[in-house]
Order: structure tokens, then sequence, then C-alpha cells
């Protein structure tokens, strides 16, 4: 039986895996294609498009703290299928809103299942995993959702560019939110005790609090996130004149997160944690310069990899670092911990990404993002490194 206990491949984490992938996939199928949606139906600027776009991740981080607690306290599978339901339910609201408040309304209110779901689901594939392989297995369980948010986009902007029906792309997600809940219903998880004997208020319920400078720097990274994947379809067909090869962006950065997660598995396993994370930043400082500063095909898709290739070392280190100063009845509290986190910088890089290029034009926008992945670098190297040690609990 232990030896079964200690098969990393084992049938509930692959389901979890599964669910998560849908989960982003269905989600992330429409990010790069709203702004040319908002843009096309409802006549929207690009300031008002950041404020649109902007309101899921207000909602999700509003939501993110709660589920944590809520994950820790009540009974995991439960209040993943719950979550998991109302999230799939919000795709309906996006092909009948008529207007652009009632999009906007639609879009905001996605934001709260989608954020706990993403904390209630990433609990569950650790709590499956064997203690002896959950660095490993964490590692390969971000893949599933960095997989999905680099391949959807692609099969997106193919799939509007094959078709020029957003209606048809908001039925698709429908469906894959759909098979990704049939997942989550799937899978197997032990019966946990309700935990006793802590304050009924306390910040730990909501924040990994122990985790505050890792928090502020993998923030400084989502701002980067939140800027490229919403703008960088529009970017490219206004300024690089690339109106079928955004697709390929995707494509190509997918291929950098896989080879990325697969080469870094190994140091995982052996507890390589900030040396993975300072490796992945410092690559990705690098294809965000190269974004910013040439303005050419050959730097758009190079870009693309070495984003890829960064992201995929630098965010599954992170993952086990907020779980590693974490006790074992504090996972839901550290995953929700590090997600608020990723959405406080996406969310602030949406925005200001809208706003920057409205009034200030592209190149402002990624050189801000080239900025934040740099400052996120250096806070890495200097001061977070030695933060994380200290904290670290064996």
């Amino acid at each position: 039986m232990s030896k079964s206990l200690e098969k990393l491949w084992n049938a509930d984490f692959c389901r979890a895996m599964a669910g998560n992938f849908m989960l982003f996939f269905s989600f992330y199928l429409l990010t790069p294609l709203l702004p040319i949606y908002l843009d096309t139906q409802f006549g929207a600027d690009k300031d008002l498009i950041g404020l649109v776009l902007s309101g899921y991740v207000v909602a999700a981080l509003v939501v993110r703290p709660f589920s944590g607690f809520i994950v820790d306290s009540f009974d995991r599978k439960r209040v993943l299928i719950l979550c998991f339901f109302f999230f799939f339910i919000c795709f309906t609201g996006y092909i009948g809103a008529g207007t652009i408040l009632m999009f906007a309304i639609v879009r905001t209110l996605h934001g709260l299942p989608f954020g706990a779901t993403t904390v209630a689901n990433s609990t569950v594939a650790i709590d499956v995993l064997p203690s002896s392989r959950r660095n490993e297995g964490a590692g390969f369980y971000g893949l599933s959702n960095n997989l999905a948010m680099a391949i959807a986009p692609s099969a997106g902007i193919w799939i509007y560019g094959a078709t020029d029906n957003f209606t048809l792309l908001f039925w698709i997600s429908l469906a894959v939110a759909f098979a990704g809940l049939l997942c989550a219903t799937s899978i197997r998880t032990r019966p946990r005790e309700p935990r006793s004997g802590r304050p009924h208020l306390s910040m730990d319920h909501f924040f990994l609090t122990r985790a505050w400078l890792m928090a502020v720097n993998i923030a400084l990274f989502g701002l980067c996130w939140g800027v490229m994947s919403n703008y960088v379809a529009i970017y490219a067909k206004e300024v690089l004149g690339i109106t079928e090869g955004t697709g390929v962006f995707f494509a190509l950065l997918s291929i950098g997160l896989v080879v990325s997660r697969l080469y870094g598995v190994k140091s995982l396993r052996r507890g390589r944690l900030t040396e993975n994370a300072l490796e992945g930043a410092c690559v990705s400082a690098v294809a965000f310069t190269l974004f910013a500063l040439v303005k050419e095909p050959w730097a758009f898709y190079l870009s693309a990899v070495m984003i890829g290739l960064g992201n995929g070392r630098m965010y599954p280190a992170f993952l086990n670092m907020f779980i590693s100063v974490a006790r074992h009845d504090q996972r839901g509290t550290a995953n929700s911990s590090i997600l608020t986190s990723w959405d406080v910088g996406m969310g602030v890089g949406i925005l200001a990404g809208g706003v920057l290029v409205e009034y200030a034009g592209y190149s402002a926008a990624f050189w801000v993002t080239a900025a934040s992945q740099i400052s996120g670098a250096l806070l890495l190297f200097f001061f977070t490194r030695r933060f994380f040690l200290e904290r670290r609990l064996e």
C-alpha cells in the first residue's frame, strides 16, 4: 500500500490536473480576443477595455483569501464542485450580454468562482499527492494551467480567424468548463477532520503572512503577464501587422513552458527552489526586455519562447516556496496567497496596460512590463531568497 501511495501519477492527481487544464483553457480561450470583441462589438476605447477586463481580477482578488479559509475549514471536494459549477454556468452570461455594461458585470462576476475554483482545485491536487513527491508534483500540476494559458489563446485566435464568430468561442468555453467539472467530481479525496483550536479571526485564515515578501515578488511577475496576455494580440495586429501569427506566439510560449517544466522538475525534486525561481526570473527579464526593445517579428516570436522558459521555471518554484513556509493545515491559504498575489499584479497590469496603451502607446506599456520583471528578479536575488530560507518549515 505504501508503495502505491508514493506513485506520482495516481488517478486522482491526473483528474485534478485535467480539471485544472480545462478550467484555465475555457477561461483563457477568450482572453486575447476580448479586447478585439469589445472594440468591434461595442466600440470601446483602450482604457475602457482595460477597465472592463480588469473586473474579473478584482473579483478573484476579493474572493481568493476567503477561498483559502473555506478550503482549509470544510470538505475540499464539495467546495471544489460547488465553485466549479458556478464557474461553468457563468459562461452563459457572455452569450447573453447585449451591452458593454452587462458584459462588464458578467466578466466581473466570473472572477468570483474562477478565483475560488483555482484555490480549491490546487489544494485538492496537493492533498492527493504523496508527501515525498509533493515538490515534483506541484511543478507538474502548475504545468496544466500554464499550458492552458499558453495553448488556449492560440486555439481561440485560430478559431476566430477561421470563423469570425465570437459566439462559437463562448459556447466552446462553456463545453470545456463542463468537461472540467466532470473531472472534478470524479476525484476521490480522504475525509478530513475539521480543524479546531484556532482563533475565529486571524489574518492567517485569509493570507499567509509568513510569505508576505514572496507575495510582493510574485505580484511584480503577475503584472507582466497581465499586460502581455491581454494586449499582445491587438499589439501584433496594429503595430507589427501580424494578423495570423499571434496564435504562433502563444504556441511558442507553450513550448517554452513544457521544456522548462520538464527540465526543471529534477531540480525541484532536490529542493532547489530559490535557484529555479531566480533562473526563471532572469530569463523572463531578458525576454520582456527584448519584446519591448525590438519591434520585429523575429523578436516577437523569440521573446515568446523565452517568456515560456522563464515562467515555466519560476512559477512552480514559487508555488513550492509558499507551500514550504505553510503548515499542512494551511495549504489552502498558501495556494490562495500566491494566486491572490498573482491577481494583484495581473489586475494592475491590465489596468495600467490599458491606460498606457491609450495615452502613451504600446512601447511605454511593454517597457513598464520589462521594468517590473527586472525589479522582481532583483528583489528575489537580494532579499526574497534569504527571506524564504529563514522561514522554511522542514
